[in-house]
């Protein structure tokens, strides 16, 4: 994936579609490992998805909204609305990271912050992304922008990972880019 060519690289609509996609994969495989998996499979997954939507996020706040807020002032309730359900999703996240599999609500967690996201995507697929569509911007230039940030705050989170932590940045920046 670090060797793409220009026309190897999705529009941004797509690269969030595909992230979209994978995360919802990752939610099924929790569902059906959380019956009879060890607790390191499940902290193991519960940690995949975290870290994919904890980079998810963090792109769609420092380059795609900013761009679709440039070009669409329609759009800015929209992602507004986003904007705060982007912080109560890294609020679940940041209490699932801390909560061992052990705590009687962690699979609740898991299943609450599931649903969340589905209805997030809900949103965005059905009521952002047509309007980024309809918005002069150039979804190929973009999506290229979200890849490579995409690519580096990843190799930070695998960096971190060796180390035994995530980077401050990686899993969604300091408290005044949450506000």
């Amino acid at each position: 994936m670090f060797g793409l060519n220009k026309s190897d690289t999705p529009d941004a609509l797509d690269l969030l579609r595909s992230d979209h996609k994978e995360v919802d994969g990752l939610f099924k495989d929790f569902e059906s490992a959380s019956e009879g998996a060890s607790a390191t499979a499940r902290r193991a997954l519960v940690a995949q998805i975290c870290d994919a939507l904890s980079v998810h996020a963090k792109i769609e706040e420092e380059i795609f909204y900013p761009a679709l807020r440039r070009a669409s002032k329609e759009a800015a309730d929209l992602l507004n609305e986003a904007a705060v359900e982007h912080q109560s999703l890294k609020d679940i996240i940041g209490r699932l990271r801390a909560a061992p599999t052990s705590d009687v609500l962690y699979d609740a967690g898991v299943k609450v912050l599931g649903e969340y996201v589905k209805h997030h995507v809900r949103e965005e697929e059905n009521d952002i992304f047509p309007k980024a569509r309809s918005a002069d911007i150039d979804l190929a230039a973009l999506g290229t922008q979200l890849q490579q940030r995409k690519e580096e705050l990843m190799g930070r989170m695998q960096r971190g990972s060796k180390r035994g932590k995530v980077s401050r940045s990686a899993r969604g920046g300091s408290a005044e880019s949450r506000a």
